[in-house]
């Protein structure tokens, strides 16, 4: 997503990073208060949801030229993106749990401060050379998407199969 709207505008490419980079904040704060408390037998929702949201926006990436979207609504769909996304979610359940109790707040500085560089950078990049590759960046970004929200899709099925 970062990458096709990156096509449009740094700003809205930078604009999808900072709703993914907040969805990361709530997941750190929730972390740091709540610890390990989503249960094993429930994470399957959240891969089916976050499965077909990715398949959706895959889609969505393949049947739009230049969106025209605000960048509030890129701010938006990064943001949700990173609250349905199931492998964001275990991530922070996982390892992100372990950096929160090994550090606690000091991660912050290096931890978001790469996310920082991370979605100014690659968003300047894209709009910088991309339209020039403005077609397979935005196959790319579908096959990406595409593949990732079959792959939540399966495993959120192997969960309930396991859980059954």
């Amino acid at each position: 997503m970062i990458a096709s709207e990156s096509l449009r505008s740094k700003l809205h490419g930078v604009s999808v990073g900072l709703g993914a980079m907040t969805a990361d904040l709530v997941f750190f704060i929730l972390t740091l208060v709540f610890g390990d408390f989503l249960p094993r037998d429930v994470r399957y929702i959240f891969y089916l949801i976050g499965g077909a949201l990715m398949i959706w926006l895959a889609f969505g990436v393949m049947k739009s030229t230049l969106s025209n979207r605000t960048t509030r609504a890129n701010y938006l769909t990064g943001l949700t993106m990173g609250l349905t996304n199931p492998f964001q979610i275990t991530w922070w359940l996982t390892s992100g749990l372990f950096m929160v109790q090994e550090f606690g707040i000091l991660v912050i500085p290096g931890f978001f401060g790469g996310i920082v560089i991370w979605i100014t950078l690659f968003p300047f990049l894209v709009n910088k050379f991309g339209k020039r590759i403005a077609r397979a960046i935005k196959i790319a970004s579908f096959v990406i998407l595409l593949g990732f929200g079959i792959y939540i899709l399966v495993q959120g099925a192997l969960l309930i199969t396991q859980i059954l």
